[in-house]
């Protein structure tokens, strides 16, 4: 579906030609995984899948969202003036959340709009749609009621939706990863300070593929938030005895030197993790910059290992997906990308090998799991934007 088809949808939905268009992208996280919460680094990229929307001011205080992933929900309608939170409202409380919050920052929204979104992120998948929604409803209202947001501060608007409005004590990268993404380029946040770094990422004989488990992952419902506060409990006990805000501040050599303070063998793996994993995603920076795509892959790898044995969130589905894809030739690594507990993993793989790469791993996969996985061809795009109406999908 492109935004001509889109704008028919929104003339059939609402009788009346829609005005702007924007987008804003899914992501992948390159590597540095549950990191984001525990203070260290992640290394994020944005790509060209993503969630569209065509949008028209109205004259009243109403706000109409059509989305055409879920036209059995019809027309989803709420007052500027009753903007909490409702289950039956389902996939709109993303949006209606970031309006919410953007009113009560101080910055006016004068009526409300129609909008009709289509998004070809595959739902569940862990590409986070949901804070592409997010910022995508941050650009929409920022670009038509002229409102001047700052970038970050819509990305930390996207965040405080997740948390407290939606309920999911998930960290910053998502929405700071598909709000500031910049085409062909990586970027290493330290989520901790916010201090970030491009870092362009060249791969002209390589391809990301995306792996899709097909198991649904519900962020909410997952043990997510149990996994927080395993390490929330490492880091109580680590500051009986040393001056850090986070894990992502210590080295290897100093978690080993004090993880005898964590008595519980399933904590302290969960914190070795944290601080491991920091350590990968920096260094991965470092290989990267140096055109050392296989160390890069190598760090991948090890990425998912401590993943599968340490923080123990990836499950038999992204096993199975990542463990065959490390069979393959041409593979430079391989990984889960995301939460775990089923979604999606990447893998780095040679340009003459992605036909072979998707019809072996894909055959493995259906064997061991009984039903099949979907594969996608990634590019790195750009973050958050309106676009010109005629742009395709």
């Amino acid at each position: 579906m492109n935004v001509i088809t889109l704008n028919k949808v929104f003339l059939d939905i609402f009788q009346v030609l829609p005005r702007q268009a924007f987008f804003a992208p899914g992501r992948i996280n390159l590597i540095g995984e549950h990191t984001d919460y525990n203070g260290g680094h992640v290394f994020p990229c944005a790509i060209t899948y993503g969630t569209y929307a065509v949008t028209r001011k109205r004259e009243d205080k109403v706000i109409r969202l059509y989305s055409t992933n879920f036209p059995e929900k019809g027309i989803i309608e709420f007052n500027l003036n009753e903007l909490d939170y409702q289950k039956e409202h389902n996939w709109a409380n993303y949006p209606k959340g970031m309006v919410r919050y953007i009113l009560e920052a101080g910055y006016g929204i004068p009526s409300g709009f129609d909008c009709v979104i289509q998004g070809n992120i595959p739902n569940g998948a862990g590409l986070s749609s949901s804070a592409s929604i997010e910022l995508l409803t941050g650009v929409l209202v920022n670009g038509l009621f002229g409102l001047e947001i700052p970038r970050l501060d819509l990305i930390k608007l996207g965040k405080k939706v997740e948390n407290e409005f939606i309920g999911v004590n998930s960290g910053i990268m998502d929405q700071f990863a598909i709000g500031m993404g910049m085409k062909d380029a990586g970027i290493l946040l330290d989520c901790q300070t916010l201090k970030y770094e491009y870092a362009p990422i060249h791969l002209e004989d390589y391809k990301i593929l995306i792996m899709n488990t097909n198991k649904r992952r519900e962020l909410a419902d997952s043990k997510y938030n149990e996994r927080r506060g395993e390490c929330e409990e490492a880091l109580l006990l680590l500051q009986e005895k040393l001056p850090i805000e986070a894990l992502g501040q210590l080295s290897e050599a100093e978690f080993d030197e004090n993880q005898f303070l964590i008595t519980n063998e399933t904590v302290r793996k969960r914190a070795k993790h944290a601080v491991y994993e920091n350590v990968r995603t920096i260094k991965a920076l470092e290989e990267l910059k140096a055109g050392n795509l296989e160390a890069f892959g190598r760090l991948m790898n090890q990425s998912h290992i401590s993943l599968r044995d340490d923080y123990e969130v990836t499950g038999v589905e992204l096993d199975s997906l990542v463990e065959a894809a490390w069979k393959q030739p041409g593979v430079l690594g391989a990984r889960m990308t995301g939460a775990g507990f089923g979604g999606c993993a990447i893998a780095i793989v040679a340009n003459e090998e992605v036909e072979n790469f998707i019809a072996n791993v894909g055959a493995a996969y259906l064997e061991k799991i009984g039903y099949e996985a979907e594969f996608y061809v990634a590019s790195i795009g750009d973050g958050a934007k309106e676009i010109q109406m005629e742009e395709a999908i």
